[in-house]
């Protein structure tokens, strides 16, 4: 086994293990908030959909890396702010889970808001003349469309949230890329090699989640 294998030296395995935790927390958290985001983006309510619009503008529009030195600088560093981590293993593990769920929120939006369009207009009137509220429409009969509309959209979106992941590595998050740049600083002589390893490890951790995804969305879609 060549020596940059070596589980016994470098952790690959624990390392990728870090990038799907990352990944699935800050899917789910991008999940919930870019759900809200997109429910304001068709508010009644011009305040809502304004600040909508706008942190999508803003944040979609800024470098995920500056939104992740952001969140450990500024909330971490100047505001204390640990989020319940007791080491500060934890506490970057956590703010990277934050800043890349804010920011792969926007996409979510973005996409949910694509898939909210795609539903017939006749049905939202018909369900407020039946006397539901808007909270009611939206979750009754407008986000059960929407979603099986953009299962492939967001498939993309969660497959590059996973990439993404490496950009934790700015604020010291022990993930894949983390443990990449410190195999090549000690194993030079190999490094295609190490980068041919981790490149593998993403193309294993996005295609299968990429086809299921993609399979799954032929077989929810609407029929229209």
């Amino acid at each position: 086994m060549p020596g940059f294998l070596d589980p016994q030296r470098y952790d690959v395995l624990g390392a990728f293990a870090v990038t799907v935790q990352l990944a699935l927390w800050s899917a789910a958290g991008a999940l919930v908030w870019g759900t809200v985001l997109a429910a304001l983006r068709v508010s009644p309510v011009p305040v809502m959909r304004l600040f909508s619009a706008g942190y999508v503008t803003v944040v979609r529009n800024t470098p995920l890396t500056v939104i992740v030195v952001a969140a450990s600088l500024g909330l971490h560093q100047t505001l204390g702010m640990a989020l319940g981590g007791d080491t500060a293993k934890e506490s970057g593990f956590r703010l990277a889970v934050l800043a890349l769920a804010a920011y792969t929120a926007t996409f979510v939006c973005e996409s949910l808001r694509s898939g909210i369009n795609s539903v017939d207009a006749g049905q939202t009137e018909a369900a407020r003349a039946l006397g539901l509220s808007l909270r009611q429409v939206l979750v009754c009969v407008v986000f059960p469309q929407a979603f099986r509309s953009v299962v492939v959209p967001l498939a993309t979106v969660l497959m590059s949230l996973t990439k993404n992941t490496t950009v934790a590595a700015a604020i010291g998050v022990a993930e894949a890329a983390l443990l990449m740049k410190e195999m090549i600083e000690n194993e030079a002589d190999v490094m295609f090699a190490v980068f041919g390893v981790f490149a593998l490890g993403f193309v294993c951790l996005t295609l299968p989640v990429g086809l299921l995804l993609n399979l799954v969305g032929r077989r929810v879609a609407v029929r229209r």
